[in-house]
């Protein structure tokens, strides 16, 4: 994008993608510019450290982890940053999504992850435009026509 980005995105596998579109897709529509990377918490845990560790110097502000099969991306992000994360598990073949949900839902006290339903990107794009919303007045203004929009249809 364009612009610095403001929001990352980390997803633990490559088939994550298609389940992210709609946060992507969403984020474009507000014009909130991010990042997006992949990487694995359990299969490239010296790169997710790498990434987390400096987004708040590349000038991200939130950050949204999505992950399945009780993977920990987000808690590992959220050990290395100060940033907001905004969990979003992914639906699985074995459980459903129940185990990527309880990992994200079920940090320790003093990590703490934000998290939206099973597969629920769009959302995190929303709460991701929220929190940005709350010291940029675009951001906040982009989040009330949504609303406004949605009360009318």
């Amino acid at each position: 994008m364009a612009d610095a980005p403001l929001v990352g995105i980390i997803m633990g596998s490559k088939s994550d993608l298609p389940a992210m579109e709609a946060c992507t897709k969403q984020l474009e529509e507000f014009g909130v510019p991010y990042e997006l990377t992949i990487a694995s918490a359990h299969r490239a845990p010296e790169r997710v450290h790498e990434w987390a560790s400096s987004a708040a110097d590349r000038g991200i502000k939130v950050i949204i982890a999505a992950a399945g099969k009780a993977a920990h991306l987000g808690g590992v992000v959220a050990a290395f940053t100060p940033l907001p994360i905004v969990g979003v598990p992914m639906k699985t073949s074995d459980l459903g999504g129940m185990d990527s949900l309880l990992s994200m839902v079920q940090m320790p006290s003093g990590v703490p992850v934000a998290c939206v339903a099973i597969g629920g990107s769009k959302n995190a794009a929303i709460y991701a435009t929220q929190i940005l919303g709350a010291t940029m007045p675009e951001y906040r203004e982009k989040v009330v026509e949504f609303k406004r929009a949605m009360a009318e249809a």
